[in-house]
């Protein structure tokens, strides 16, 4: 099916918030945060905010709830806390508060995945979705699992040029003109 009405489309760029979670890192040793943030600002998007937090699924829950309830943020990107050891909880902090989870983005990632690190990518728990009109990705916490999110399916979701479809055009700031 042709979409010839929205051949020139214009970039739309959203206000992106990356939450690093991790018990360990800083600013200075933060590489995957830092690379999403790198990534999304070439894009042409804006770097709301980036912070770190520990592996807490109460101080997660509250930063991205935060951020989900802020209406300059139109998408929030964790990275770290998906694994399936002692303290990862990233999941968990996070999926309660979508209205509605993308079930495929999860099986994508870990097909994707699959390629790079073969059968490890079981231990990947990310997760997306959509809360209170704000789109939500959760990462795995290293340098290549961020590349690979962002590169081989945010970016292009996010970005409103993307035929058939793509989640800005979802949004509802967008919805409204």
């Amino acid at each position: 099916m042709a979409h010839d009405d929205n051949v020139n489309r214009e970039f739309v760029p959203l206000n992106i918030a990356v939450l690093t979670v991790s018990d360990t890192r800083t600013e200075d040793t933060d590489t995957s945060g830092a690379l999403l943030g790198e990534r999304l600002t070439n894009a042409g998007h804006r770097l709301a905010v980036k912070q770190i937090e520990p592996d807490d699924i109460y101080r997660i829950r509250a930063v991205v709830s935060m951020w989900i309830a802020d209406p300059e943020v139109q998408v929030v990107i964790t990275t770290g806390g998906t694994g399936v050891t002692g303290r990862d909880g990233t999941p968990e902090a996070v999926t309660p508060l979508l209205d509605k989870i993308i079930e495929g983005f999860g099986e994508v990632f870990r097909s994707l995945s699959y390629a790079d690190i073969g059968t490890s990518t079981l231990q990947s728990r990310c997760v997306a979705g959509v809360a209170n009109g704000t789109f939500v990705f959760s990462l795995p916490g290293s340098r290549n699992a961020c590349a690979t999110g962002w590169d081989k399916l945010i970016e292009s979701q996010l970005d409103y040029r993307t035929r058939p479809c793509n989640l800005v055009e979802l949004l509802p700031r967008l919805q409204e003109k």
